[in-house]
């Protein structure tokens, strides 16, 4: 049972982690040509500027930018919340109350992520594009995804462990 609640706990660090690093790196969408990037913040080419959303748009790239960031806050409490319930919890008790904040932050993820999916993962949502960039999904986009999956599970174990 130990080795078990290590194992949550270590994956649910490397979940926060990777959402930190997933929602500050630039790296969503790279362009095919040259060093073209672009993420939830920045534009990328050589130098980075503030990303300039296509017309409309704009309320979806605020709207990806606030899911990801309550996704991080919700897992930073949800951990939190694992470290008191570990401590305080009676035998035989389950962490409720972790596995629904872990969940919520899995939700915050999966709202942040769909957006960026539905609306900026070509290069003509955003205004900076002269020209048509042939781009693909980068390492943070991909990290998001893997944060989505880890957070479902992570969520459910907390739902049905028990203090032993």
């Amino acid at each position: 049972m130990l080795v078990l609640l290590a194992g949550i706990f270590v994956v649910h660090i490397a979940t926060v982690i990777m959402l930190f690093v997933s929602t500050i790196a630039n790296v969503w969408m790279v362009g095919s040509i040259g060093n073209v990037s672009w993420g939830l913040w920045m534009w990328c080419n050589n130098t980075c500027q503030s990303l300039t959303p296509s017309e409309g748009n704009e309320p979806s790239l605020k709207a990806a930018q606030a899911f990801m960031i309550l996704s991080i806050i919700f897992s930073v409490v949800a951990l939190v919340t694992f470290i008191v319930q570990l401590f305080t919890l009676e035998k035989g008790k389950r962490f409720y109350i972790t596995g629904a904040i872990t969940l919520v932050a899995w939700i915050c993820i999966l709202i942040g992520v769909s957006i960026y999916t539905a609306r900026f993962t070509d290069s003509q949502s955003v205004s900076q594009a002269e020209y048509e960039i042939d781009s693909h999904h980068g390492y943070s986009f991909i990290l998001a995804w893997i944060c989505f999956c880890f957070s479902f599970v992570i969520g459910i174990l907390y739902l049905v462990l028990r203090k032993k």
